[in-house]
Formats: structure tokens, sequence, C-alpha cells
């Protein structure tokens, strides 16, 4: 088992990112428990082979950082995981670089942070279950997704981290599938793929639209890659938005999403974005990101504190 710590520039608004991953988490796949975020991870190997495993990360606060657990079967791949945790959980952040530009936002709740990913696939076909539903029910989907075409991790894959930091084997909250890969799903015939979703409740177009991801990502000519990419520059970002969009059920909203989380885009602003209309006050989108302008290169972190302010208003709808 390997532990490590990494650190982060505080403050750290360690629950608000909590409440943001437990909010969207697949219950077989990622799980928070007593302050506790531990998920199933899959990694590529220099020879084509994958490992798979569990990583939990707590916060050690005293010490400003997060501490990581791996589980065994992860430590030749150590480097790639940390990478991957680091992502997830915005370690490279700068609070005092951002704040000010910020202003308002950024002073009320110094040092919330920018959920990224472990999997750009993942949350790509995750970004797509969430079109247009709440979130709880997004979550629902994804679940039956993973139910459906995941695959679980052997048992020496999740021994010592779930009995050292979180809870007990057997308890049903270790997480034990891993989210379908990109070339699972694309080993499958199209019309098969998109005839199985929708039983699973994914409507027809959000369905093709997951079935060309996964084609397009299995044969690598779309930038999405297993391991997370990290500060893309505007044009690199943008490349990555309008390939997206050329997907049909793709559109600007769920675009940004992806490349603010899967590719850490700090300046991503979703167009349309109904929270960030509500905690705005804005009646158009076109509105909106005239407003948002005054936050660049950092609109994405803007949309972190409009979505939270917008929770707190009544029948608001956050992503």
């Amino acid at each position: 088992m390997i532990t490590t710590h990494l650190p982060y520039r505080p403050p750290y608004q360690w629950q608000a990112m909590l409440a943001f991953l437990e909010a969207r988490a697949v219950p077989t796949t990622e799980t928070v428990v007593a302050g506790v975020y531990r998920r199933t991870l899959r990694v590529a190997g220099g020879d084509g082979r994958s490992a798979t495993g569990i990583v939990s990360v707590r916060h050690a606060a005293s010490r400003q950082a997060l501490a990581v657990k791996l589980s065994p079967s992860l430590a030749d791949h150590a480097p790639t995981v940390l990478d991957r945790v680091a992502h997830l959980f915005d370690l490279g952040c700068d609070p005092a670089a951002m704040t000010p530009v910020l202003g308002e936002l950024g002073h009320a709740e110094p040092g919330l942070r920018l959920p990224g990913a472990v999997d750009v696939f993942e949350i790509a076909v995750r970004a797509v279950l969430g079109q247009q539903v709440t979130v709880a029910a997004a979550r629902t989907l994804a679940t039956r997704v993973v139910a459906r075409f995941g695959s679980p991790i052997g048992a020496a894959d999740r021994d010592e981290p779930g009995r050292s930091m979180s809870c007990a084997p057997g308890t049903g909250t270790e997480p034990s599938h891993l989210f379908p890969a990109a070339a699972a799903l694309a080993a499958m015939q199209p019309a098969g793929l998109v005839a199985s979703l929708g039983e699973l409740g994914v409507v027809r177009v959000r369905g093709q639209a997951i079935a060309e991801l996964a084609r397009r990502v299995a044969e690598g000519s779309l930038p999405l890659a297993e391991r997370p990419r990290l500060s893309p520059t505007r044009d690199e970002a943008e490349a990555a938005v309008a390939a997206l969009c050329a997907i049909r059920g793709i559109g600007p909203w769920t675009a940004h999403y992806i490349a603010m989380r899967g590719f850490g885009w700090a300046d991503a602003f979703p167009p349309g974005d109904v929270a960030a209309l509500n905690a705005l006050g804005a009646t158009r989108p076109a509105e909106a990101l005239a407003m948002a302008e005054r936050w660049r290169p950092w609109r994405g972190y803007a949309l972190m504190h409009l979505w939270r302010r917008a929770a707190r208003l009544p029948k608001a709808r956050a992503r």
C-alpha cells in the first residue's frame, strides 16, 4: 500500500469539493464516506496492459495537503495516479492569483476549487448524460451505465485502502466497478449500443453521441486521452471544444463542461447555463457571457462560485 501527501496552496474549500463530488458520485465507482473520497481507477501501462485499483483521498488540513492512499495494484503506476488525483482535486490552483480577478465572488469563498476528472472519456460521457436533466437524474443514468457496461475490479485491487481509511468491505459503500472504457463501448455495434443505452433511459440522440464519442476516442481521432490534460492553452481548449461540438448531440454547454473538468480549462464558461443565469440575474446567455468577461482567464472558477450561489436561490438547479 502506498500512502503519500499532495500539498496545495491554501486556502482549500475541502467541504465544497467533497459536496460537489458526492452529489455526482456513481455509487459503485466512487463514494464519499466520513470525509473520505474513494474511487476505482484504471491506468494503462507502457506494455499496453492496464492496472486497476482504488484510490482514497482525505484532507490533511494540518499539513495543507491531501492524504492519498493507493491499493497495491496501482503501486507501479503511482506517478500517473497521483497526477490524476492532483487534477481531480485541482491542486495546482493558486487562490492568491485569482481571488483579485474574481472580486466579490473570490473574496466570499476563497480557495474554492475547480473539480477535475481522473478520466476524460468518463467525464465526457457523464456530461452527455447530464444534458437538460437534474444532477440526481444524471447520476442515476451514469449508475445504470456502469451497471450495464462497467467491469468489476478484483478482490486484490480493493483490500487495504478500504479497511484503513473508510468502511469495512461488505457494507455496500465500497467502490467495486470501473467506468466503461471507450474501447469497450466502441467494440459494440453502434446501433446495439444506442439501443442498450435507450433501455437504460438515455434518449436516442444522447446515446448516439456517446457511441460516436467512444468510436472517435478509441480510434484516436478525438483529443480525449485516458489521462487528463492540465492547463491547456486557449487555442488548445477551443480546438477541443470545436471537435466536441462537431459530434451531433454535443453542444457548446457540454463541450465547455468537458473542457473545464476534463482538460482543466480554467476559463471555460458553458454558455446558457441556467444556474449561472439565475445567479447573475441575467435573462440571456449573451448577457451572462458579457458579465463574465471581467473574470477572464478564471471564468471556470467564477462558474463554481455562481453554481454555489444559485444553489441557495429558490428553485435553482446547478450542475
